[in-house]
């Protein structure tokens, strides 16, 4: 009985002690996507867009799935320019559906299955899902939960324009499989929010002990800094950047190359603006690639159709 109550207390005592990230179950691949409504925003002419995200429970596949019966919104339009690529654990903030003024009370649903797990989002106006910018910084973890400063207040969006030649006003490339190919965006912003300097404390920490040392806030934790992270939205095949790419998912490992990674530091800003990147495609086919300049706080998107000739 003493060994028994021993063993129980060495038990209690070790699932205190241990992070609660091993104590939760996490997966590598073989999981499925839980689609997120974010909320919502209006616009200057009256009508609304809603902001989706979602869940990849992997934390290594990256999960491919098609438009259709897989991939869909309802009612209506299956269509609203929802990606197809899948990236890694949390992703924010992804993509936008404008909806007309007089949407009123109705529901817009994104369905999604994978690994033979169907979810859904459901879309509303309720008051309660109003974004703003500070909504944005705090829900990503530039700033903590119910918190905001002058800085974050006074903070723009980043502006990303993707440089050459437009098709109808949109930006379409043309390349071989296998064949580099270059992409150049220049990005306009305040400097704000500015990034976060270390204390004193974190600059002498060793890099495992910044590792083990416990977070300090109860919601995700980002390092503000610019950047730009060129990746995959649409398309069957795989892409390979150079240079590799910031991740744009929350990936919280602290050697990734994430903000949310522990060690992550923002790489240098141009001082002309152009970020350059180039991508190379290992089989035909039509890609949109996604292409976001974040400030930590707020954060840009534009898209590249490209045509990959065999």
């Amino acid at each position: 009985m003493i060994a028994r109550a021993r063993f129980y207390c060495i038990t209690v005592i070790c699932c205190i002690l241990l992070p609660q990230s091993l104590l939760a179950q996490s997966y590598t691949r073989g999981q499925y996507i839980e689609p997120a409504y974010e909320g919502w925003e209006r616009n200057a002419d009256g009508s609304y867009n809603f902001l989706f995200g979602y869940h990849n429970e992997n934390w290594d596949e990256v999960l491919d799935v098609a438009i259709g019966e897989h991939n869909f919104f309802s009612p209506g339009i299956a269509d609203r320019g929802q990606p197809t690529r899948f990236l890694p654990r949390r992703n924010r903030f992804t993509f936008k559906v404008q909806v007309p003024a007089d949407w009123g009370d109705k529901e817009l649903i994104w369905e999604v299955s994978a690994n033979g797990v169907t979810r859904k989002a459901y879309a509303t106006l309720a008051k309660d899902y109003v974004v703003d910018s500070v909504v944005i910084a705090s829900e990503t973890g530039s700033l903590g939960a119910g918190t905001s400063t002058p800085e974050s207040r006074a903070n723009t969006s980043p502006i990303l324009t993707v440089q050459g030649d437009r098709i109808a006003g949109e930006v379409e490339r043309t390349v071989k499989a296998g064949e580099p190919l270059t992409l150049v965006a220049h990005v306009a912003d305040d400097g704000l929010p500015k990034p976060r300097a270390a204390s004193i404390t974190a600059v002498q920490l060793t890099g495992l002990e910044r590792m083990l040392r416990p977070p300090r806030q109860t919601t995700v934790g980002k390092t503000n800094g610019l950047f730009v992270s060129w990746n995959v939205y649409r398309g069957e095949g795989q892409a390979s950047f150079n240079p590799p790419q910031v991740k744009p998912w929350e990936d919280t490992r602290a050697s990734a190359n994430s903000p949310w990674g522990a060690l992550w530091t923002p790489p240098t800003v141009p001082e002309d603006g152009m970020h350059t990147v180039t991508v190379t495609f290992d089989q035909p086919g039509t890609y949109i690639l996604w292409a976001r300049a974040d400030d930590g706080g707020l954060y840009h998107d534009q898209y590249v159709t490209v045509n990959v000739l065999p």
